[in-house]
């Protein structure tokens, strides 16, 4: 399962931290990060979060208060410094307490006890009657219009500041819309990161040669920190 993540601490040199332990879990896609619980809460409208990692002390308003003020929240894994907030934080239903600094084997444990919660949450299968059918394209805007495109039509998307371009068999399309934002629409059984600025059809492969993966004569590059989990969704 994919999990799209947000990343909410006052301070960058722990976001990174979050950041690189995340990059070591290849079912961990970040959507976006934040130093402030006001404009976590405008990413949480505005994109589908399934996994907040939340710091308790910042500035405005604290992790705490903060939880309290979502009506529906994600699964939430506290990072913070200071101990003497636990029991608040597990009455709000946190996942995990992760006591800064706290390692990669400590972190994967708070991660898998959210993914459990995840699963547990999700809706039944339907044991009977037609399964809803799923739509098979989505939807963007450029210059004034809406463009449908289908996912198999879709070659690859790439990051071009707050912009996303998008490479289908036909043309390329670019959109006012942030590369984190615009993953979240693809469906991740079929669409892989390989690259900060690229996600590619995996259906649309030629071949792979290095650091590269080359669609439809386009050449793009496989970063080494997105190397192995391709190769292992790809099943090489």
């Amino acid at each position: 399962m994919m999990i799209n993540c947000l990343i909410v601490d006052d301070e960058p040199v722990a976001r990174n931290i979050i950041r690189n332990y995340c990059g070591h879990l290849p079912a961990l896609n970040i959507i976006a990060e934040c130093g402030n619980a006001l404009e976590a809460k405008e990413i949480l409208s505005a994109n589908k979060i399934d996994l907040l990692f939340l710091d308790i002390h910042m500035p405005v308003l604290n992790g705490i208060g903060f939880l309290n003020t979502l009506k529906n929240a994600p699964q939430v894994i506290f990072t913070t410094a200071y101990q003497e907030y636990a029991v608040n934080a597990f009455d709000l239903s946190a996942c995990d307490y992760l006591l800064k600094p706290f390692s990669l084997e400590r972190f994967i444990i708070a991660v898998d006890k959210a993914k459990e919660k995840l699963l547990h949450s999700k809706p039944p299968v339907q044991e009977s009657g037609a399964a809803t059918q799923q739509p098979d394209y989505f939807f963007i805007k450029s210059d004034g219009k809406a463009h449908k495109i289908a996912y198999a039509d879709c070659l690859y998307a790439e990051a071009q500041g707050n912009y996303t371009k998008v490479v289908t068999l036909k043309t390329a399309i670019l959109t006012k819309m942030a590369f984190s934002a615009f993953i979240t629409l693809l469906p991740p059984d079929q669409f892989i990161r390989v690259h900060r600025s690229f996600i590619i059809n995996k259906t649309m492969i030629s071949h792979i040669e290095g650091n590269r993966v080359f669609i439809n004569q386009a050449e793009i590059p496989i970063a080494q920190n997105y190397r192995d989990s391709f190769f292992s969704l790809i099943g090489l």
